[in-house]
């Protein structure tokens, strides 16, 4: 595969897991196959912005989309566009936009659609979990019923919901 393939994979990563915060640029590199050193100069020759750059630029414009639309405070978008860090989230965006993210909202909202509740805008960005995930021991149903059968209370354990709310 040739150099502009190589980089088009790394570019395809950031911006499918543009908003995990975990993404670094070991992770990014290693999709391109190249050391972060040689896929920072190799990016950058390409594209013209550093693979830094062009991540806070994805998440900066999912954020404006959030602002305009979803009915979530600037620390929960912070979070889902994937830094950690709200200043640097604020000052970033101040600097792309020329405003706040709070002046941005002001200024775009209302020219539309209603926003979206936060509850749902959360649920579609994957911002909470809505299940506990528990590794199995071995194999077995998938509900966790080993005999085939599910117990008459509905649950996998055979306990109530008033007992596990009592043992909190």
């Amino acid at each position: 595969m040739d150099k502009v393939g190589r980089l088009r994979l790394a570019k395809d990563a950031m911006d499918r897991d543009w908003a995990d915060p975990g993404l670094d640029l070991d992770a990014v590199a290693a999709c391109a196959g190249y050391s972060r050193y040689h896929f920072l100069r190799a990016f950058k020759d390409v594209y013209g912005e550093t693979p830094g750059r062009y991540l806070t630029h994805r998440r900066i414009e999912r954020a404006e989309e959030m602002l305009r639309c979803a009915d979530l405070t600037v620390t929960e978008i912070c979070t889902l566009v994937g830094f950690s860090s709200l200043g640097t989230f604020s000052t970033r965006f101040r600097a792309r936009t020329g405003l706040t993210p709070s002046e941005y909202r002001a200024r775009h909202v209302g020219r539309g659609a209603s926003l979206i509740p936060g509850c749902y805008a959360m649920f579609w960005a994957g911002g909470f979990s809505t299940a506990r995930s528990e590794k199995r021991s071995g194999p077995g149903s998938a509900y966790g019923d080993e005999g085939g059968s599910a117990p008459a209370d509905g649950t996998a354990d055979g306990t109530s919901t008033a007992d596990r709310r009592a043992e909190r």
